[in-house]
């Protein structure tokens, strides 16, 4: 970052913000208003101590809009960003398997995913058809959407973990013309090949015998992409531009079932870029990823930087806390990616000489407690925490550039609409927006938590907002009237607090959905399934605090009129039904379930009790994973759980 300031004084205040999208009149009132507001001596204060913070931020900023207006302008996609950096390192390598050692040179990713192309054509599909991709991460998988995207066709990167219905929905939701599945992934298959329309064409990869393909009616893939060509495939047409669809990624939202977020080739870039300039990566970087690569954090921010910078990503199946640190000295890496649980299980290892014998400097995620981020860095010896907050589909993602411990991002406090996001005023059990006599949202003061929302524009790539291939799902996000008449802003169902300087720190998740195992638990969907499995009971599903542990836990209250409820019985039915981190952590058992005159379940009162058995005469239950049952909450066990004497 040292020539940000050359770069800031080249193109001079007025120029940057007009680069930016933000008229000079406005930011300059804007400006005013927090002058004012902060009583002036305070302002100068706030701008002393935040400008070289925020000089960064900019040059940050600036570095990937130019980019991404030179890529627009010469009609690029991501496949055709990818091709320049073939070029520039066609053998160094790009993917590495953790699993079997296995190297992918960038040369031979290229001509793998022009097998793929080659094969998507021969099958028919053209510019703008569907495919989802259902396998456990892998560099094939990366190998599968790229070269689909190299003839226009669109990849639906579906959960590994879901099953049934769950399952059937992100498949069909897509309008998938085929799916490519795992030989994994085999059984999750025949649960659901009964249900799949006979017109989609299915393809395995993998060891599966004859007879268990026929069953599936499947195809074996390996064999057709070891003759498929390797040199470019023809254009595909129409072309694909930046904002042209890439693939769907799915997020659980705050309602129903998953919600495929849609991802354009700009938005791809602009994560990846993101991460790269503002966490300071290089073409040296040898990225360790072992996070699942249908999300976005490990096929984006990851597998992004090989893909757009040339970095080398080591690609793990399953994340290994024993391994973990091995598995960096063995591979050289120099950046590992995290969600929060991820460092906490590290912390919880035995210490080994491994874990200072590596070459980590970065560590780049979301979601680290304050607590936890200290005792990390002082432990592991990395010296820089890349802490951010994002969604797939969001406008207003935000990094933490300098290392202030604990905040996940920042905004300029004294050009804030710079990059205009804000947080705004909710009703707290409503999560309803707060507006004023004008009929606008309220912004929040320092320290008040609020909503996270950014402002849409869609002839902007970083302003822009996708949504999903629902489109009622998508108008749901989106708010109007909320920095000024007639504007429209993406809603994040998201809680943060910022403080004087503009950090900006995660409070909590808003509406109905709860983060757990690194994964966004939709309450509604979890609720559909249990009700479903009780034959249509009463049934609230909501996330409880269990203290040291990140995130919340997965709770059900569950109404059991004739006192027949059977936990065993449950259990079982659950572990076919929904993936491990949806299944609920605690049970509570109750005559009945509170309900509003609409009918709509309460649980407010049920969260602030949690699992805690001297509140209720309701019977509540833990779910012993190590025992593989449920059992009943005494104050001796909850005094256990409560001081993280037993795991969870």
């Amino acid at each position: 970052m040292h020539n940000a300031a050359s770069v800031s004084a080249s193109l001079g205040s007025m120029g940057l913000l007009r680069l930016f999208g933000v008229s000079w009149p406005w930011s300059l009132a804007a400006g005013l208003g927090v002058y004012l507001g902060t009583r002036s001596w305070r302002y100068f204060y706030i701008a002393a101590r935040t400008a070289k913070r925020d000089l960064i931020g900019l040059y940050v900023l600036l570095r990937v809009k130019v980019a991404l207006w030179r890529y627009m302008r010469n009609g690029s996609n991501i496949p055709s960003i990818f091709a320049q950096t073939v070029k520039r390192h066609p053998n160094k390598p790009a993917l590495i398997y953790e699993v079997t050692g296995e190297i992918w040179t960038f040369a031979q990713l290229d001509e793998l995913s022009n097998g793929v192309a080659h094969w998507a054509r021969g099958q028919g599909w053209v510019s703008g058809d569907v495919v989802a991709l259902f396998m456990e991460s892998r560099p094939l998988q990366v190998a599968l959407w790229l070269g689909l995207a190299k003839v226009g066709v669109e990849a639906a990167l579906i959960n590994f973990n879901l099953r049934h219905d769950s399952l059937l929905h992100c498949v069909g939701v897509s309008g998938s013309r085929a799916i490519v599945f795992g030989a994994e992934l085999a059984d999750a298959m025949s649960e659901v090949s009964s249900s799949i329309t006979q017109s989609m064409v299915r393809f395995s990869t993998g060891d599966l015998s004859a007879g268990h393909l026929a069953r599936l009616d499947a195809q074996p893939l390996d064999p057709i992409l070891a003759s498929s060509p390797r040199h470019p495939p023809s254009p595909c047409v129409p072309h694909k531009g930046m904002n042209d669809r890439l693939f769907y990624i799915y997020t659980s939202g705050t309602t129903g079932l998953p919600k495929a977020a849609i991802v354009v080739h700009s938005r791809y870039y602009r994560i990846a870029a993101f991460g790269y300039f503002a966490f300071r990566m290089s073409p040296v970087d040898i990225i360790y990823d072992c996070l699942p690569l249908y999300h976005s954090a490990g096929n984006i921010m990851g597998v992004g930087q090989c893909l757009i910078h040339g970095l080398t990503v080591v690609v793990k199946k399953k994340f290994s806390a024993s391994r973990f640190w091995e598995d960096c000295i063995k591979y050289n890496c120099t950046v590992v990616q995290y969600i929060g649980e991820i460092c906490r299980y590290l912390l919880s290892q035995p210490v080994r000489p491994s874990e200072k014998g590596h070459k980590v400097r970065l560590a780049v995620g979301n979601g680290l407690r304050p607590s936890v981020w200290e005792a990390f860095t002082e432990r592991f010896g990395v010296a820089q925490i890349g802490e951010f907050y994002g969604a797939t589909e969001c406008n207003c993602s935000i990094a933490n550039m300098d290392g202030k411990v604990g905040a996940c991002g920042f905004n300029s406090r004294i050009l804030p609409n710079v990059y205009p996001i804000r947080l705004v005023r909710v009703d707290e059990d409503s999560m309803e927006l707060v507006r004023d006599s004008r009929g606008l949202c309220v912004p929040c003061c320092p320290g008040e938590p609020g909503l996270l929302v950014g402002r849409i524009n869609q002839q902007d790539p970083l302003r822009r907002f996708d949504g999903y291939a629902n489109q009622d799902a998508t108008r749901k996000k989106i708010a109007h009237n909320v920095f000024k008449k007639n504007d429209s802003a993406y809603l994040s169902g998201d809680v943060l607090v910022m403080d004087e300087m503009g950090y900006m720190y995660f409070r909590d998740r808003g509406g109905d959905t709860f983060r757990w195992r690194g994964e966004n638990v939709s309450t509604t969907e979890v609720e559909g399934v249990l009700s479903s499995l009780l034959c249509q009971t009463d049934v609230a599903v909501y996330g409880v605090t269990v203290s040291g542990v990140e995130g919340k836990a997965g709770m059900a209250a569950i109404a059991d009129t004739t006192g027949s409820f059977d936990c065993n019985s449950f259990l079982q039915k659950v572990q076919n039904a929904l993936p491990s981190y949806a299944r609920p952590v605690f049970l509570r058992i109750s005559p009945h379930v509170d309900t509003t005159g609409t009918f709509k379940i309460q649980k407010t009162r049920l969260q602030s009790e949690g699992y805690d058995p001297r509140l209720t005469t309701d019977q509540i239950y833990f779910l012993n994973t190590r025992a593989a049952c449920y059992e009943a909450v005494d104050e001796e066990l909850y005094n256990a759980i409560a001081e993280g004497r037993m795991s969870l």
